[in-house]
């Protein structure tokens, strides 16, 4: 693994601290505030690692509760709801400061045979011969606010290769429609586990700013506040990370002040390997501008 993938991985493993009580180190990603892909793997981790590792999570339906601090490390407080013949139902808090900041259950069962259909994949281009996020943002640096900018300047583990990229610094509005390609920056162990907490981390980039696209606004625009209310995350099949996927998102509605995403991941078999969607914030502040 490099360094950066070395560095997630530990961020995504946790410290026990007692039964049923993690611990996980934060990352500032330059964003206004903690980033909301860590909370997800990390209740992700905390959860799987109460329940036996034949059972594996298939879905998490979480709510971010409060704005979380990049520069503080957040505890996580497991519920045991329930362990049945087949499923296992867990409940996730996420403490920083005393107070809540995100919350979720979490899904767990046994291997079984059953019927099989899914969507078909979308034909689009593959990863070879994209550029990355990073090499696209790098193009124009100096535009960038000068936390994101540092961030640039970094390697990155996971790598996100936009299929239809647009110019976040000045939008113009499209179809909300949005692919991309991603994958962990390195080789990962063979833990099923910690691939599921990876994607977990990587499916809250870009999702809902896909919402945003039909009205030429973009997350870097000082005069929009952009937050996640609540995200949700099926897992269909094993899936490894450090393995190209396609991440296919829409934006079916907006209004209220709120925006809807859902996005489809699929490996380079053309199986669907999960599924997302999530609704958050996307207020125009004007007097932020």
């Amino acid at each position: 693994m490099t360094q950066v993938l070395d560095e997630l991985v530990a961020l995504l493993s946790l410290e026990t601290i007692e039964e049923n009580l993690f611990r996980g180190v934060s990352q500032d990603l330059g964003f206004r505030q903690l980033f909301g892909g860590q909370v997800i793997g990390q209740s992700l981790s905390a959860a799987s690692q109460t329940v036996e590792a034949e059972r594996q999570v298939h879905s998490m339906h979480g709510y971010f509760l409060r704005p979380g601090d990049a520069t503080l490390p957040v505890v996580y407080q497991v519920d045991r709801v329930r362990d049945g013949g087949s499923f296992s139902t867990r409940r996730v808090l996420a403490i920083q400061k005393g107070r809540p900041i995100f919350s979720c259950s979490a899904s767990f069962q046994l291997p079984e045979e059953g019927f099989e259909h899914q969507i078909a994949m979308p034909e689009v281009p593959g990863p070879e011969g994209l550029l990355s996020e990073q090499e696209l943002s790098r193009q124009n640096i100096y535009l960038l606010p000068e936390g994101v900018r540092e961030r640039m300047d970094f390697d990155m583990p996971i790598e996100i290769r936009p299929v239809n990229p647009t110019d976040a610094l000045k939008p113009e509005p499209c179809e909300p429609c949005k692919y991309l390609w991603f994958r962990a920056d390195g080789t990962l162990p063979d833990n099923p586990a910690l691939h599921k907490y990876l994607v977990g981390y990587a499916t809250d980039f870009g999702l809902l700013t896909t919402s945003l696209l039909p009205h030429g606004a973009s997350f870097w625009q000082r005069s929009m506040q952009i937050a996640s209310l609540d995200h949700s995350l099926w897992f269909h099949r094993d899936v490894r990370a450090d393995e190209w996927l396609l991440y296919a998102m829409d934006s079916p509605w907006a209004g209220n002040g709120r925006g809807f995403a859902r996005g489809s991941i699929f490996n380079r078999a053309g199986q669907l390997v999960a599924s997302v969607a999530q609704e958050g914030l996307i207020r125009h502040r004007a007097d932020w501008a």
